[in-house]
């Protein structure tokens, strides 16, 4: 088992597995590894699948529990018209920018129900450092932005949404809703760490510790 598919077996389907008739998001398809794992669940809990992707990816499955639609996940006209209301799970595993990962949250966090999970994809840099063996700059800048992004959400959010990550693999972030209420701006995480109180404190570890 790839890496990817410990981290979504693990960390993502069994917080899904028990909903009944699913209505499911997925932005990114790719080779669809998540939507095959998707479709199987739509086919036992009698729910259904909906995947976009800017590649046309709708020879992958023939599975009247999905629908597949080619285009940007941002092209909110386009999609408004064409994808249901609400859903229980939503999936976003295209485009790794912070801003682009918030532009689609605040879109489509509304259209998620109550209880409902937000799953975003590619939030951990660790894989991608000079050191490791997947070594990327961009991503590895990316996933870091990414991952100040959802803390800075949710730092404006706490009470609307739970938030946690797995850092497995390139990381998961595992969003649920628990009220149906707009979401207000993020707002800036203001760390103490170089705070003259943090240096004195800084310094008093280094005398106790010689």
């Amino acid at each position: 088992m790839t890496d990817y598919n410990y981290k979504i077996e693990k960390h993502l389907f069994p917080l899904i597995k028990n909903f009944q008739k699913p209505n499911i998001l997925e932005f990114g398809v790719q080779n669809g590894r998540s939507t095959k794992r998707f479709l199987e669940i739509c086919r036992k809990k009698k729910g259904h699948l909906t995947s976009i992707d800017i590649t046309d990816c709708s020879k992958l499955f023939i599975d009247k529990n999905w629908t597949f639609i080619q285009s940007r996940d941002d092209d909110f006209e386009y999609l408004e018209k064409r994808i249901p209301k609400k859903f229980d799970v939503i999936f976003l595993d295209s485009l790794h920018e912070a801003n682009h990962v918030e532009k689609i949250f605040y879109y489509y966090y509304p259209k998620l129900n109550v209880d409902g999970y937000f799953f975003i994809d590619d939030i951990s840099p660790i894989p991608y450092l000079k050191d490791k063996r997947r070594n990327s700059f961009y991503c590895e800048i990316n996933n870091r932005e990414t991952n100040k992004r959802i803390l800075e959400i949710f730092n404006n959010n706490t009470d609307l949404f739970d938030l946690n990550f797995s850092y497995i693999s390139s990381g998961l972030a595992i969003i649920k809703k628990n009220k149906k209420s707009n979401l207000k701006k993020k707002k800036s995480i203001l760390s103490r760490e170089f705070t003259v109180k943090n240096f004195f404190r800084n310094t008093w570890k280094l005398i106790k510790k010689n």
